[in-house]
């Protein structure tokens, strides 16, 4: 800005966690205290980078935040290493200087990136800078107080689940145990166990909506869709959010979504069938 403070780009470090976390609060979203933003900046997986994404600051002050949540995958025998770009802020006054943080973020060498949130106008930037949109098509599910099935079992309690599972899918509910948008439940049917990991998300400020982010057996989870959709309700969770390339198709009525939210990765080598919603602000924030 002609003759205003200069704005310096930074790291995001924990000593700035405090001052972010308010900044956010004010700027992006009050429905989260300063305290609830701070911690949710913290990802409870290992991260291999330092950092929380950058930041902008003027006469010391944070004026702009671009969020990012560093995770490194197996994928097909490799190990990849990602960053989630999540949310994006910036003061009004230097709205001009907000691609400094994207060009900043995406200078990281060596990882895929994924924007799972980006708002309306965000969506043709990130196209074109490389980005492919995934598939987001989605039903929405009306969730009823199905009767109970025999032989099945729905489970949500912790130390039950870290019992129940094994291998890849118990390193990943480890990981997001602890975070804070991340809801989890074990469907159990015979020997067969499937993993969910599913959020609470709002749509028109409603926050009545069951969003599923992780399944970890379609088959078992479409055979056992009515006694987890009873566990929801059980939940206050009237409405469930079912993308196709999570869940597969499920049986039952469902209405189909003509717009849903979208969601983009950039990768080199990637298929779109190998970029999910784990490690990233989806488990991390409670909008």
């Amino acid at each position: 800005m002609p003759g205003g403070p200069a704005v310096e780009l930074g790291r995001i470090t924990p000593a700035d966690l405090e001052e972010v976390g308010e900044f956010l609060h004010a700027h992006l979203n009050e429905r989260l205290s300063a305290r609830q933003w701070s911690a949710a900046l913290v990802p409870p997986w290992p991260a291999p980078e330092p950092d929380h994404g950058f930041l902008l600051r003027a006469a010391g002050e944070v004026v702009g935040a671009y969020l990012a949540f560093y995770s490194v995958r197996q994928i097909g025998g490799a190990t990849e290493r990602f960053c989630n770009l999540a949310a994006w802020c910036v003061g009004e006054e230097y709205r001009s200087h907000g691609l400094r943080l994207l060009r900043a973020a995406l200078g990281r060498k060596g990882y895929h990136f994924t924007d799972l949130s980006p708002s309306g106008n965000v969506v043709p930037l990130n196209l074109r800078l490389g980005f492919t949109a995934l598939d987001t098509s989605a039903s929405l599910v009306l969730n009823l107080p199905w009767p109970p099935r025999a032989g099945t079992r729905v489970v949500s309690e912790p130390r039950e689940i870290d019992g129940l599972l094994t291998g890849q899918e118990l390193q990943v509910y480890r990981d997001h145990a602890r975070a804070a948008a991340a809801r989890h439940l074990v469907v159990v049917q015979g020997e067969r166990t499937c993993y969910v990991i599913y959020r609470r998300d709002r749509r028109k400020r409603l926050p009545l909506f069951a969003s599923i982010l992780h399944v970890s057996d379609r088959e078992l989870f479409a055979a056992a869709v009515g006694p987890v959709r009873r566990h929801l309700l059980g939940r206050g969770l009237p409405l469930t959010l079912a993308e196709d390339r999570v869940t597969g198709p499920l049986p039952g009525p469902a209405v189909r979504l003509t717009r849903t939210r979208s969601k983009m990765y950039r990768s080199r080598t990637l298929r779109p069938e190998q970029v999910d919603y784990l490690y990233s602000e989806l488990t991390c924030v409670p909008w």
